[in-house]
């Protein structure tokens, strides 16, 4: 005979299986913003190198900000990546105005 499943071990378990489903809501066009924000991020980082801009430290901090906006991406939190990209950039973009 299986074993009895009581009222409190019922709503553990629901609890449990709900926990899962508490990603951000979906917002339409995020991941696109999110995903092209990235790739012209990623393009000025590259120019910005160019320019000599790397090896400095806010290379760096925007370099740390683009890999963590990419992690972000991949588990679908597309405003916490567009706000990764929107700093890096302004690292970048400032960096670039001191030169």
């Amino acid at each position: 005979m299986p074993p009895k499943i009581t009222g409190s071990a019922l709503i553990l378990i629901a609890l449990v299986a709900l926990s899962g489903c508490s990603s951000e809501p979906y917002r339409p066009g995020m991941d696109a913003q999110c995903r092209s924000g990235l790739s012209a991020a990623y393009d000025e980082l590259s120019f910005a190198k160019s320019r000599g801009f790397g090896g400095t430290v806010d290379y760096a901090k925007a370099a740390a900000l683009l890999s963590a906006a990419k992690i972000q991406q991949q588990f679908d939190e597309y405003d916490n990546c567009v706000e990764k990209v929107r700093a890096a950039r302004r690292f970048i973009e400032e960096s670039q105005e001191a030169h």
